[in-house]
């Protein structure tokens, strides 16, 4: 009877091995790889506005307020008050950036974004996010042969 005792523990440590084996490995599984299964719309689509919002967040964490505009709806990157969308998109991210923990904030959304859950209808998605990119919903209308941030 002592004898076999071993034997159990030395079963037990090893289904506890395997058992902190799996947990590991469902933990290490890619937070994007389980939001997809929530997302809607083709997986070039949703990997297509993922790029788009991420590139948004690129541009601002860069200041470079030209390429953000790049990624706007058309209506969004018009000229007001003789400022065109770059100079509009450059003031904001001045002060943006200026704000202490905002570059902290961006990297975080920026993370955030390759795991959002994406629903496309048509030529509208949306991308669900804690904040949004620019003030407004995060939609995008797929337009001039991409997805343009609406929002």
């Amino acid at each position: 009877m002592q004898s076999s005792a071993p034997a159990d523990n030395s079963a037990m440590s090893l289904r506890s091995l395997v058992a902190l084996a799996l947990a590991a490995a469902a933990l290490a599984l890619p937070a994007g790889a389980l939001a997809r299964g929530y997302s809607t719309g083709t997986p070039e689509q949703i990997a297509w506005v993922r790029r788009a919002a991420s590139n948004f967040v690129i541009a601002e964490l860069a200041h470079n307020g030209e390429a953000a505009c790049g990624i706007l709806n058309a209506p969004l990157r018009a000229t007001r008050r003789r400022r065109t969308c770059a100079q509009r998109m450059d003031r904001r991210l001045m002060t943006l950036l200026r704000t202490p923990g905002a570059r902290a904030r961006l990297r975080v959304q920026r993370r955030a974004i390759l795991s959002a859950v994406v629903s496309v209808r048509g030529n509208v998605a949306t991308l669900a996010l804690a904040t949004p990119l620019m003030g407004g919903a995060n939609r995008f209308l797929w337009t001039e042969n991409c997805w343009m941030l609406m929002g």
